[in-house]
């Protein structure tokens, strides 16, 4: 398998268990971002892209970009799809229109994941900082 430096994938992202249980701890907390700064990723597509378990990956659409923990999907085979938890990390990639219905779009995203060698995942101070900061 010739490894890539980048793939296309199709981004969905949900609620998780572990999503609901890190608010509760409060969304400034630790626990918060452990379970929310992630993406999950179909275990050969972390081959092919040559990315261990928990290493930092950057998520890009039309939208922006984001670096992520990657994390192989605890899911079946489902090559080509990344799995991103509801949240801010998630939202800065989404579109922001809401197409009249109060709700933007958050399945069926294009987007791109490649290896994020020397980018850290940012705190949700920080990740605010950097959205909304006007100069």
């Amino acid at each position: 398998m010739a490894k890539a430096s980048k793939l296309s994938v199709t981004l969905l992202t949900g609620r998780t268990i572990d999503q609901g249980a890190g608010k509760e701890h409060g969304k400034f907390s630790d626990e918060y971002m452990k379970n929310v700064a992630v993406c999950f990723v179909d275990s050969d597509d972390l081959k092919r892209l040559g990315i261990k378990y928990n290493a930092n990956i950057c998520v890009s659409t039309k939208h922006g970009s984001v670096v992520l923990r990657a994390l192989k999907s605890p899911r079946g085979s489902h090559p080509g799809v990344v799995f991103i938890p509801y949240g801010p990390w998630a939202n800065i990639i989404v579109s922001p229109e809401t197409d009249d219905i109060g709700m933007p779009s958050y399945k069926g995203i294009s987007a791109s994941i490649e290896p994020a060698p020397g980018k850290q995942v940012l705190g949700l101070r920080e990740l605010l900082i950097q959205q909304f900061r006007k100069e």
